[in-house]
């Protein structure tokens, strides 16, 4: 399993939003909805931190998961970007 590599940057954002790293990690190992954005070419995984959908753009190799930011999303938000083709699925 690769290792995740949290930035100060992102650390910082969850932070900042009161978001939990280990629930963070969570979704970016187990989500089941992933895209890849093909505006910022990363992947994007899609999961609940508590209340709130949240969408977390990552990079990715063989050893390591590296997650960029953290923000909450709608529905509508992402439904809007997989049809205008800018989320495509993984």
């Amino acid at each position: 399993m690769p290792d995740i590599i949290w930035s100060d940057y992102l650390r910082y954002r969850a932070r900042l939003r009161q978001f939990d790293l280990a629930k963070i990690e969570e979704i970016l190992r187990y989500s089941g909805e992933r895209y890849y954005d093909t505006v910022s070419d990363r992947m994007i995984a899609v999961g609940k931190h508590n209340n709130s959908l949240v969408m977390i753009p990552y990079e990715v190799n063989e050893q390591s998961i590296t997650p960029v930011t953290i923000h909450t999303t709608t529905r509508q938000q992402i439904q809007y970007r997989f049809r205008t083709g800018r989320f495509v699925n993984e």
